[in-house]
């Protein structure tokens, strides 16, 4: 600290002043001005450097005010234009396409769509895999574009509401257990069969089952016996012509004279026969094919 002293004196008095023995220096010298202009120096190039790989950055990555790249950041939520690649889980609460293209979900594995609950359980899933197609869920619907259910399935059983359930494949359909429809057609001009090849064949409607060919014949064919039984009703064959081919004809007796005329009788046991035809009835004579 320097101290100045002030002295009050007349004219043409000599006062000697006194010298200054204490002189300090204010500031930075020497190797300390130098290394902080270094240090000043490479802060600046440290700068320099950290904002041309900060520009070189946002360029690269296409960095925008409204998003990434093809990454946009809309009030709606992100959108997301051209092909992605997701390495880890994508949770989402809605994914769409553009109006004028479609979506697409690829993997080289599967790609799996998951529901949740509020605990964290999965409720629904839909599995696509290079073998097969897997759904897991409670109730599984198909619906059409006016929201009117076309398949419907869950535990209880599969339900098809359309107005027809056309099956192309050259084999037909296959079905394990019972089948329930009002109506089996087969295509114009296609013949429709119905077989059981181990088992046996059945068909039961409360008010009725109705065959119909409009065109055509038909056909029963079996290995062992076709019955037809009417528990409360009769057995009606209403056509022009009737022929029961393969009877077997009742066994002829010693004065017996053939006319060429035959009538159908019938056993105890429903067994139809041939025997020849006279004034009254000769089933009676000719059923020894009976015994």
């Amino acid at each position: 600290m320097v101290r100045e002293q002030y002295t009050t004196v007349t004219e043409g008095t000599l006062i000697e002043r006194p010298e200054n023995q204490h002189v300090y220096k204010i500031g930075i010298y020497g190797w300390r001005k130098r290394c902080l202009y270094l240090f000043v120096l490479l802060l600046l190039t440290i700068l320099v450097v950290n904002l041309a790989l900060t520009i070189w950055i946002l360029k690269v990555m296409w960095f925008s005010p409204i998003g990434m790249g093809h990454l946009h950041v809309t009030a709606d939520g992100l959108r997301l234009e051209g092909e992605s690649e997701f390495l880890f889980p994508l949770y989402v609460k809605e994914i769409r396409s553009r109006v004028d293209s479609s979506l697409l979900l690829q993997s080289t594995q599967n790609v799996t769509v998951s529901a949740r609950n509020s605990e964290g359980k999965v409720t629904g899933r839909v599995k696509v895999g290079a073998q097969m197609v897997e759904v897991q869920s409670q109730h599984f619907q198909i619906s059409s574009e006016d929201g009117r259910p076309l398949f419907t399935a869950e535990e209880p059983g599969i339900m098809v509401d359309t107005g027809r359930l056309r099956v192309t494949g050259p084999e037909g359909a296959l079905f394990e257990h019972s089948v329930e429809t009002p109506l089996v057609r087969a295509d114009p001009f296609q013949d429709l069969r119905l077989e059981s090849p181990t088992r046996s064949l059945s068909m039961d409607a409360p008010r009725g089952v109705h065959i119909k060919a409009h065109a055509g014949k038909l056909e029963a064919l079996s290995q062992m016996d076709i019955i037809l039984q009417s528990s409360d009703g009769v057995l009606v064959l209403d056509a022009e012509t009737v022929g029961l081919a393969k009877l077997k004809q009742g066994t002829q007796g010693p004065s017996d004279s053939s006319t060429g005329f035959y009538e159908i009788c019938a056993c105890p046991d429903g067994k139809l026969y041939l025997s020849m035809a006279g004034e009254t009835t000769t089933c009676e004579e000719h059923s020894h094919i009976c015994l």
